[in-house]
């Protein structure tokens, strides 16, 4: 693995290595050890995968506070995404600010997300599926989110958005005083 670090501390983009030959290739994409010496948190709870439909289908924008907070390393498994990430971290300097990324079944490259970012992604091709690894269990009650759209944070989605859900497209906008933490 090709661990990267970001402009926002804590955040990495996670590459492999590629082992190949004339069957194909072979490559780790998750090493206890090597997180940690990259100071990311290791720990894996749950994974999860998500289907999409349709391009232009956004998932996000979610967080857990505190007791779960959640890491997460997020893969794109089919199609391709865009992955975007918002720092909620209180006293971060770079709190508000984000790191957007290109995950695609063809770079195969992960975002590792710290605990205390809300992430979301939209769907770039009909078919795109993203895998999880996460560090807690989905905990109810402390989830929070964002709105996609906030002025306040201008995301710069790669597309319009076209399927979102009820929850997602009703988060509070933060000059209407979202709850995040």
């Amino acid at each position: 693995m090709k661990i990267t670090p970001t402009h926002i501390e804590g955040v990495a983009i996670v590459d492999l290595e590629l082992r190949q030959d004339e069957r194909g290739f072979f490559a780790r994409s998750f090493c206890r050890e090597e997180f940690e010496q990259a100071g990311l948190v290791p720990a894996v709870e749950q994974c999860n995968v998500s289907f999409n439909h349709l391009a232009g289908t956004l998932r996000g924008m979610h967080t857990q506070v505190d007791p779960a907070p959640e890491a997460k390393l997020v893969r794109c498994t089919a199609g391709a995404i865009q992955d975007i990430i918002v720092d909620l971290r209180p006293d971060s300097p770079t709190r508000l600010q984000h790191v957007a990324v290109e995950l695609t079944a063809e770079n195969r490259r992960a975002l590792y997300v710290p605990p205390y970012f809300a992430h979301g992604y939209l769907t770039l091709t009909d078919g795109a599926e993203v895998v999880y690894q996460v560090s807690q269990s989905y905990t109810p009650g402390t989830e929070r989110g964002l709105r996609f759209d906030d002025p306040d944070l201008a995301l710069p989605w790669a597309r319009d958005v076209a399927v979102i859900s009820d929850k997602d497209r009703s988060w509070t906008l933060l000059a209407d005083g979202a709850v995040l933490s």
